[in-house]
């Protein structure tokens, strides 16, 4: 059914709704309901398992959609994909992963995938997990310093590719002989980096997000350490680690507006003198321009919050051999951002019941005005002996509530005669 919905010349359909978000590395083919961009090439994007993907030529001028199953030219037999992206989006993604047409290898679309196809696809792929297992079997039985991460099957179930991963240089030339007897399929060695097995495998982050390796990052840059130098982040490794075991990709996100930012700061490595003693940097706010130092160069002692510009003129003054009586700038036209560093429990802010005080609040507040209305009030009534012998004490804490109970009803009493006396 081709379902259109027209409201004031804009369409929605079917087309463009479609995503591949359950997908890796899915893209959002913002381009699909401008019919020209669909005649400018015939290549199409087909996505395989996990990360994998390849362009195609759909030659036969085959219509096309995304999420259609074809299946394409493969070396040997053919494989079996779902078509990702089509028209002028699949050249902007050949350019941005460095295919070009006129070097590459040009391989074709065949035909929608038919029944007997997605049988054989089915099957193929129920035996991976098994394929997978007993192959990481026989690679610690030759004693082979390698880890199989994934196996892929063809479309067609004629050929497998094995995901490896390896420190040094491999001599697997008998494992796939092993294998070829073992599995009766066409080999294939792929070696990964940690980075991509984790991509491929996928998961969730501890930001609570999928992982940027399996969801869009395709290229991995080199991450060091002193990413999370520039941005004082804690150099605990399991908290700078990813799941990959590496160094998260994340943070060369920010860093190069830190680097900026500190352009502007005082170095860490200079200390400042007064006449109280010796501060060395502690801390730095990069966005709030504040500066820490402590008088202890290991850990946080008399620690004082400074603004940059502060900072600045004690290093002028100490360059000229003067020294301050203190960080703290004397009362002056400027403002002394100065403070004393107080560390809280933030995690204790957020309590789970920090909520259930207030709906006390709120619900004695609203007992106390029942009360003052004359509501009834669910606290069983004394009997009279009990407040006979209450009367009897001499409770001091009952006197002055009575007092002021009597002043306010000739309060009250005295705005009801002021009231007749007008009105008369």
């Amino acid at each position: 059914m081709d379902f259109k919905l027209d409201i004031g010349g804009y369409r929605i359909t079917p087309k463009s709704c479609r995503n591949t978000s359950n997908k890796k590395l899915s893209v959002y083919d913002w381009m699909a309901d401008l019919p020209e961009t669909e005649k400018e090439t015939d290549f199409v994007e087909v996505q395989f398992k996990n990360t994998r993907k390849g362009y195609y030529l759909n030659s036969n001028k085959i219509p096309l959609e995304k999420g259609d199953m074809v299946a394409v030219e493969a070396q040997p037999g053919h494989d079996i994909g779902e078509v990702t992206l089509t028209g002028r989006l699949v050249l902007l993604q050949m350019k941005r992963n460095n295919q070009d047409p006129a070097k590459m290898e040009i391989r074709r679309v065949y035909r929608k995938a038919k029944e007997s196809d997605m049988d054989k696809y089915t099957e193929a792929k129920a035996r991976e997990q098994e394929t997978m297992i007993k192959a990481r079997q026989i690679a610690e039985s030759l004693k082979l310093e390698m880890k199989i991460g994934d196996v892929e099957f063809q479309g067609d179930g004629n050929k497998a590719i094995f995901y490896y991963i390896a420190n040094e240089r491999v001599d697997f030339r008998q494992l796939i002989k092993v294998f070829a007897e073992t599995f009766r399929v066409r080999i294939e060695m792929k070696q990964i980096g940690a980075r991509q097995e984790a991509g491929r495998i996928g998961g969730i982050g501890p930001c609570g997000r999928e992982l940027c390796c399996s969801k869009w990052m395709k290229n991995f840059c080199s991450v060091s350490t002193s990413a999370a130098r520039y941005q004082d982040l804690s150099l605990n490794p399991q908290k700078l680690a990813g799941q990959c075991a590496k160094l998260k990709c994340c943070m060369n996100f920010e860093v190069d507006t830190y680097v900026d930012a500190l352009k502007d700061l005082p170095s860490r490595e200079i200390h400042l003198e007064t006449l109280e003693g010796t501060y060395y940097h502690f801390k730095t706010d990069v966005f709030k321009a504040l500066v820490s130092y402590s008088t202890d160069p290991k850990f946080g002692a008399n620690v004082v919050t400074i603004p940059a510009w502060r900072a600045k003129e004690v290093i002028a003054m100490n360059k000229r051999g003067e020294k301050p009586e203190t960080l703290v700038e004397p009362d002056s036209g400027k403002e002394s951002a100065a403070k004393s560093v107080d560390y809280e429990n933030v995690v204790g802010q957020d309590s789970l019941t920090r909520f259930d005080k207030d709906k006390d609040k709120k619900k004695t507040g609203k007992s106390r005005s029942k009360s003052k209305r004359g509501g009834k009030s669910n606290k069983p009534q004394a009997n009279a002996a009990t407040a006979s012998n209450e009367a009897v004490s001499g409770n001091a804490q009952s006197q002055p509530q009575a007092g002021n109970n009597r002043s306010r009803q000739s309060k009250k009493t005295k705005s009801k005669q002021n009231d007749l006396e007008k009105d008369n």
